[in-house]
C-alpha cells in the first residue's frame, strides 16, 4: 500500500468528516491514498506527492479584491491555509486538483479573480440545488481535461454561486456550461493543475469522473518516480575530495 502516491486533501472543519471519505475512496480507486488536512493541524506539502483542495465555504474577497455578498459564508483560516498550500505546491512542481471552492482557490493563487454572484452575471446558467448531476458542461477541445474525459457533453453537479471571472497566470478555461459560466480551469504547462467547479467525488460511479482523480494520481506517481530517481542519482554521486 505504501507504494501508492500520497495525496493531501484539504477539507472544511465543519463538513470534512463526511466529504473526506468520499474523496479518499476516489483517490483509492485511482491508485492513491489520501490524508486529510484541516486548519489547526499539520499539513506539510513536503510529505505528499499530490494535493486536492476540496470544496466548502466561499473564499473571502479580500484575497482578490472582490465585493462581499450578504449570503457569503467565510472561513479565513482555511483561506490562508489553502492559499499557502497552493503556492508551495507550485514552487515544488506538485500536481493539484481543485474541487469547487478548490478550483477557485487555484485561480486566486495564480493571481485570478472570482465573480461573487456568478448567476447574476450568467443569467442563462440555471441554478440547481441537488448533488445529482444536472448541469451540462462542454469540455474545451485541446484541453488536458479532454485528454482524460473526452469531449462529449458532461452532466455534473455544480452548485456553487461563485465562479472564475479573470483567469490567473498560465491558466485557461477547460469547460463551461450553457450559460457561459466557467466550470473547469487548468494550467497550460507543468505541473498538472486542474480545477473543476463540480463535485466529482460524489460521482464515483461515473467513469469520466473517476478519470479526473486518475489524472491527478498518475501525475503524482510520475512526480514521485522522478524524485526517487533524482535521489538515487544523488546517492551515487562521488563525494568531493
Amino acid at each position: 500500500m505504501t507504494d501508492r502516491p500520497l495525496i493531501g486533501v484539504t477539507t472544511s472543519t465543519r463538513s470534512g468528516w463526511r466529504i473526506f471519505p468520499l474523496v479518499a475512496l476516489n483517490v483509492h480507486l485511482a491508485g492513491g491514498r489520501a490524508v486529510r488536512w484541516v486548519t489547526g493541524r499539520p499539513c506539510n506539502v513536503e510529505t505528499v506527492d499530490g494535493i486536492i483542495i476540496g470544496g466548502g465555504d466561499d473564499i473571502s474577497p479580500d484575497l482578490y479584491g472582490g465585493n462581499l455578498t450578504a449570503s457569503a459564508r467565510l472561513d479565513p483560516a482555511r483561506d490562508e491555509m489553502e492559499l499557502t498550500i497552493a503556492r508551495r505546491a507550485l514552487e515544488r512542481n506538485m500536481p493539484v486538483l481543485g474541487i469547487c471552492r478548490g478550483s477557485q482557490m487555484l485561480n486566486i493563487a495564480l493571481g485570478g479573480k472570482l465573480d461573487q454572484d456568478a448567476f447574476a452575471t450568467h443569467r442563462d446558467s440555471r441554478k440547481y440545488k441537488t448533488i445529482l448531476p444536472r448541469r451540462s458542461v462542454q469540455i474545451a477541445e485541446g484541453s488536458r481535461l479532454a485528454d482524460h474525459t473526452g469531449l462529449d457533453e458532461m452532466k455534473v453537479n455544480a452548485l456553487h454561486t461563485q465562479a472564475v471571472s479573470d483567469l490567473g497566470q498560465d491558466l485557461r478555461v477547460a469547460a463551461k456550461d450553457g450559460g457561459g459560466m466557467v466550470q473547469a480551469i487548468e494550467r497550460t504547462a507543468e505541473p498538472f493543475w486542474l480545477g473543476v467547479q463540480w463535485h466529482p467525488e460524489h460521482l464515483f460511479y461515473a467513469r469520466r469522473q473517476r478519470a479526473i482523480f486518475k489524472a491527478l494520481v498518475s501525475a503524482a506517481a510520475a512526480r514521485r518516480r522522478q524524485s526517487d530517481q533524482l535521489e538515487h542519482v544523488d546517492d551515487r554521486a562521488p563525494l568531493a575530495s
